[in-house]
């Protein structure tokens, strides 16, 4: 296993720490400010609406260097100062207490603290798609804890951090053929190693069997036969930005696992209810991408006809033990090489928007294109999911992957996570369009568009956005996109306070933000 050291050299502690601060700082700036600030008198000041005290930041998208008003001053706050600060305005604002969450925040600033420690010391991969994957030092963007690993020592966790560009080989498990159970195809994961007569090899993260394999009823099927060890991959796997999603790329495939560690909103188990209707939602999404088309220029300014070459990773199917269902279940998922366009590079979308090594977006002298390109790709397999197959896409930039050619410009995209699909079958239209909205426009196009506009000023990102959306020619959601193009508000997720008042990870609350499509 690569092991990285996570002692810095003694001189650049001090760097350390304050680009800890900085990277911690951003995300939970971007929640106090946008769930219970509202903007004041005064560049970069807001008033907190519980207590009314001024908080006063540097930049938009990424703010920085916080400084509370106080006793006729500015006083800058360092990142524990904030948490502070944001408990006692969300006690306030609620009501109610949540030290575990403020325990989080600070958890995940010391995890940044590790990360970039052991960057110093780490070789980052040679593969750009794998860069991107290993990129995400801030996470997401609008998260009070995004990089906390559930208060555990560092030792136990970092050896399989992407951010620190681990890599290391699966355990490998063998279950007996009684005790396995599984559906569809998962037929890669054999390919992993030998196993003997009467067992199926079940690979497992080695984190998560350091989490759960003292628990009574994983040691009694080792005790029994029904587990067996059978070693380690031949090979490491590489940990992508999901951290328990790893890729093999010699073998070209996914494998996802349970892990029992709360990372942002939930604790990350395969849970039995999302794996037991696993192949209905992935065989639906499949479908919808198998017959997905996107626009070409007709007369009336619709697009219509024309093969998009957007692809849906599947997610082929699952094997686990039936005593330890969640806890030892295995996800196979589609690799990149049967779908990505010949000659293109895939690229993850989180990872253009936090900024990695041989980003294409680095030194884009005009974004104009690269943006057009970029929503030629990316919006209308979304909308054409949800209008012909009532497939409602989690398409956040960490479940998009964009293939670029050799100038680096997007000509394909990629999605992934049926975990995340709803189906109009399930869940109410309106909701679905919202989740939608979200995803698509509010956590990915708006990310993208603020980087792009921060390094172009006087650049307009927007109108693009608006000519894409219009230019649709979709049956059955003109009036939703109509809609979208007129109204004020978009709805912007609340995860600070989902956090706070302990709602459920799943859960999706949202507050209304103004709709920069409204005014392009």
């Amino acid at each position: 296993m690569d092991r990285v050291d996570s002692m810095p050299p003694r001189y650049l502690r001090d760097d350390i720490e304050e680009a800890a601060d900085e990277y911690a700082t951003a995300p939970l700036l971007n929640c106090l400010l946008r769930e219970v600030g509202e903007p004041a008198e005064g560049s970069g000041v807001f008033r907190l609406r519980s207590s009314g005290r001024l908080l006063r930041v540097r930049g938009t998208r990424r703010p920085v260097a916080p400084e509370a008003y106080a006793d006729g001053a500015w006083h800058r706050l360092s990142h524990a100062e904030l948490v502070k600060l944001t408990a006692e305005e969300l006690r306030g604002f609620t009501g109610l207490s949540n030290p575990e969450l403020a325990a989080e925040m600070i958890d995940s600033r010391d995890a940044v603290t590790a990360l970039l420690a052991a960057r110093l010391h780490a070789t980052p991969p040679a593969d750009p798609y794998i860069r991107s994957e290993q990129s995400l030092i801030t996470g997401h963007p609008y998260h009070p804890a995004p990089k906390a690993r559930g208060g555990g020592p560092v030792a136990g966790w970092l050896s399989y951090a992407p951010e620190a560009y681990a890599r290391f080989p699966l355990e490998l498990l063998g279950v007996r053929g009684d005790a396995v159970v599984e559906e569809g195809d998962t037929s890669a994961l054999d390919d992993f190693g030998p196993s003997p007569e009467g067992y199926r090899l079940l690979p497992a993260h080695p984190w998560q069997l350091d989490l759960v394999g003292a628990r009574p009823e994983i040691r009694a099927a080792f005790a029994d036969g029904r587990l067996i060890r059978l070693g380690r991959t031949a090979r490491p796997l590489w940990p992508t930005a999901a951290i328990r999603t790893l890729y093999a790329p010699e073998d070209d495939v996914f494998v996802k696992f349970s892990l029992d560690v709360r990372i942002t909103n939930d604790i990350r188990r395969l849970w039995r209810h999302d794996l037991l209707k696993l192949r209905r939602t992935d065989e639906a999404t499949a479908a919808a991408f198998a017959t997905t088309t996107t626009g070409t220029s007709t007369t009336t300014g619709t697009r219509t006809g024309a093969s998009t070459g957007a692809a849906w990773l599947s997610d082929r199917g699952y094997r686990t033990a039936d005593f330890a269902f969640e806890e030892l279940a295995v996800l196979v998922r589609d690799g990149l090489r049967e779908h990505v366009v010949p000659g293109a590079t895939p690229l993850l979308a989180a990872a253009l928007a936090e900024g990695f090594e041989g980003s294409p977006l680095d030194g884009l002298a005009d974004p104009s294109a690269w943006w057009t390109a970029y929503l030629r790709q990316v919006v209308p397999p979304v909308l054409e999911a949800f209008a012909r197959h009532g497939v409602v896409l989690e398409a956040h930039l960490q479940n998009t992957v964009v293939a670029v050619d050799a100038d680096g410009i997007p000509v394909q995209a990629l999605f992934r996570d049926a975990e995340g699909v709803k189906l109009l079958t399930d869940v109410d239209r309106a909701a679905g369009w919202e989740r939608l909205v979200y995803c698509l426009i509010v956590n990915n196009v708006s990310e993208l568009a603020a980087l792009l506009a921060e390094g172009h000023p006087g650049w307009d990102p927007w109108p693009a956005v608006r000519t894409e959306l219009a230019h649709h020619g979709l049956p059955g959601i003109a009036h939703e996109i109509t809609e979208l193009l007129a109204a004020p508000t978009l709805p912007g997720k609340t995860n600070l306070l989902l956090r706070w008042t302990g709602a459920d990870g799943a859960d999706a609350r949202y507050l209304p933000l103004p709709n920069p499509l409204s005014r392009a």
